[in-house]
């Protein structure tokens, strides 16, 4: 073919070369496969939701600590606000009552020892936070 005249769309022409298929990585005849598009809505879609799920859980992994660092907190304002007449050691237990005026005090006497409103048992930690215990 001349160099000035048109190639049909079919055709891979290259001045230097000529025609030269064998240099492509995809057909360029009619009877070639068709190069087609990948769907790839579907795979965006359900790794979009992978990814949601993977955020949802982080966050309510997140809000749960949360949730508990604020308990722990309010539970340690509540103690560090009460009255005692001791320095606490750590390890030991003591328990948390309500007066008749409704303001807190902390002993080292047990609920079973005598009639105060009782709220709690506690123990002071390493960390100098108080947590609660079961009796």
């Amino acid at each position: 073919m001349q160099e000035n005249e048109e190639k049909p769309d079919l055709v891979v022409w290259d001045n230097e070369r000529g025609y030269y298929q064998k240099g492509l990585s995809y057909g360029s005849n009619i009877s070639a496969p068709a190069i087609n598009i990948e769907n790839i809505s579907g795979w965006k879609q359900s790794n979009a939701d992978a990814a949601n799920k993977n955020f949802k859980t982080k966050f309510d992994e997140l809000k749960e600590e949360y949730e508990k660092l604020v308990n722990e907190v309010q539970l340690n304002e509540l103690v560090y606000s009460s009255k005692y007449n001791f320095t606490p050691i750590m390890g030991q237990v003591y328990h948390l009552y309500s007066k008749a005026d409704d303001s807190l005090f902390l002993s080292m006497i047990s609920p079973d020892s005598w009639k105060q409103k009782y709220l709690g048992s506690f123990k002071l930690d390493t960390s100098h936070k108080w947590a609660r215990v079961e009796l």
